[in-house]
């Protein structure tokens, strides 16, 4: 009997590509050397865009949507993989030009695949998901540029932007953990509370980084972690500390980036981008390293909704709107 698998799958329908559930079967998979049993994947702003329609992710068609997967190694050609073995997958280009998690078993290649760590079961490593794997390279990235917590005059003040957002809730957690004085920017009040329970010990409006300002304005942050882009990464840069960093790695706010070089060649401020989705298996391995130590479980818990995999259409609309408050994951069984 042929076993049948329900995916969200994103197919050409009157000359534009529209999301819904499909059946396939395992011959439908690509002929990739390892295949997964996915419990667990997780809805990212990438997905919401895939999803919805407001933008083009998937750079072919048809096309199994989901940037990540978590679950247990079913079959495998590689000597790398056994059966059983429980293993995580972030970008690698999934759901762009690869099949991706939105679907209960999928073929991946061996090389996209990183173990999850003992400490954390599949749910919480979907929790964690590409959203808590970028932060985390966001987190080694300030580290590397010598943006530690006491060495700057001011403790080391570190802003995160879209601070309840899936990468900001887990950036915030870790920085607050590490010994970092973590200053949260937010739209939403409803998630102050929120906020100041994952670390944040100060709270700022978005609003407040919206506005066009000086090239160099007064120096504040030691360095940040943004998600959003636009004007209030310009600001960002310009509010930044002499010999500060700026780990950008998202674009929620926009695309563009209208500010000067200014913060850079009259205050050595580095901005520095974070490539979640072709990253080396050895970056990857070191972030989700540390994660296991440096990441708060019960803060993990606080942030994470699980959803039922009939609702990923309807998550996928609210994350786009600015809805979803830390991180959401699809139980796709």
């Amino acid at each position: 009997m042929t076993e049948t698998l329900t995916a969200v799958m994103l197919e050409e329908v009157d000359g534009k590509p529209k999301a819904s559930f499909k059946p396939l079967t395992l011959a439908d998979l690509p002929n990739h050397d390892v295949l997964v049993d996915v419990a667990y994947s997780t809805v990212n702003y990438k997905d919401g865009l895939a999803l919805t329609g407001k933008g083009k992710i998937a750079r072919k068609l048809p096309m199994v949507c989901g940037v990540d997967l978590a679950g247990t190694v079913a079959e495998s050609r590689s000597p790398d993989w056994r059966p059983g073995d429980r293993v995580v997958v972030n970008g690698w280009n999934l759901s762009e030009t690869e099949w991706g998690g939105y679907i209960q078993k999928q073929r991946v290649k061996p090389e996209w695949l990183v173990r999850v760590p003992d400490v954390f079961t599949l749910a919480e490593a979907m929790a964690i998901g590409t959203a808590g794997y970028t932060a985390m390279l966001a987190v080694l990235a300030l580290e590397q540029m010598g943006v530690t917590p006491g060495g700057r005059p001011n403790g080391g003040e570190v802003l995160v932007t879209g601070a309840a957002g899936g990468v900001g809730s887990i950036a915030v957690a870790v920085l607050a953990r590490l010994g970092y004085r973590v200053t949260a920017s937010t739209g939403r009040a409803e998630t102050h509370d929120y906020l100041r329970d994952l670390g944040a010990t100060t709270i700022i409006d978005r609003a407040s980084l919206l506005d066009k300002g000086l090239p160099l304005q007064r120096e504040r942050w030691a360095g940040a972690v943004d998600s959003v882009g636009g004007l209030t990464l310009a600001n960002v840069i310009a509010q930044t500390e002499r010999h500060g960093a700026v780990a950008v790695c998202g674009l929620a706010g926009g695309a563009d980036l209208p500010g000067s070089v200014f913060p850079f060649i009259l205050r050595g401020v580095s901005l520095v981008g974070i490539d979640s989705v072709m990253a080396p298996r050895s970056k990857r391995e070191q972030a989700w390293a540390r994660l296991a130590t440096d990441l708060d479980r019960t803060k993990l818990d606080a942030m994470t909704t699980i959803a039922p995999f009939s609702k990923v259409f309807e998550l996928a609309d609210a994350i786009v709107k600015g809805q979803i408050r830390g991180r959401t994951v699809i139980d796709v069984r």
